[in-house]
């Protein structure tokens, strides 16, 4: 410490920290239950898997994701064929919701554009804007108004009455 420093506005540490004042010669109940848990179940499960993982070696488990197969979609299951159906419902609903996540990524990149540019955003973001405007347009035309129920039915249903208005037009 410098020798000129005010010993009234900065008074010195005590030298030594106070002892602990106990109470009660009990000892506390969240301690002891924290213990019993750690010695009866957390020790021997940590044990028993690393004596797995070094039995394992190089085989080293990695969990990111589950990745699915593709599976038919309705237009190619067979008539009363149920479980290509089900398929088919569940490849919908996982696709809707990477669907859905690919419009969040893009309005978030657009929402960090128009935060980092200010106020000539319209002139420095229209990369995203586009980007975002063709895939809310993309997601909008293949998933707008099924409703809070919608299904790979009901999504295959509105594509064919879009695709026969179409071939009315021409």
């Amino acid at each position: 410490m410098p020798q000129d420093y005010n010993k009234d506005a900065y008074p010195e540490p005590p030298s030594r920290t106070p002892m602990e004042n106990k109470q009660t010669a009990v000892p506390n109940p969240a301690v002891l239950i924290t213990k019993v848990f750690y010695y009866t179940v957390d020790l021997p499960v940590s044990t028993f898997r690393g004596i797995v993982e070094r039995f394992r070696g190089d085989k080293k488990a990695y969990y990111y994701h589950q990745k699915f197969r593709r599976v038919p979609e309705l237009t190619q299951c067979q008539q009363g064929d149920f479980l290509c159906y089900y398929e088919a419902e569940m490849q919908w609903r996982r696709d809707y919701k990477v669907d859905q996540e690919i419009v969040k990524v893009m309005q978030n990149r657009l929402k960090a554009c128009q935060q980092r540019e200010g106020h000539s955003y319209v002139q420095n973001c229209q990369k995203e804007i586009k980007q975002f405007k063709e895939t809310s347009q993309a997601f909008q035309s293949r998933y707008g108004d099924l409703g809070a129920y919608g299904s790979a039915r009901k999504c295959l249903m509105k594509q064919k009455e879009r695709m026969m208005k179409e071939a009315q037009k021409e």
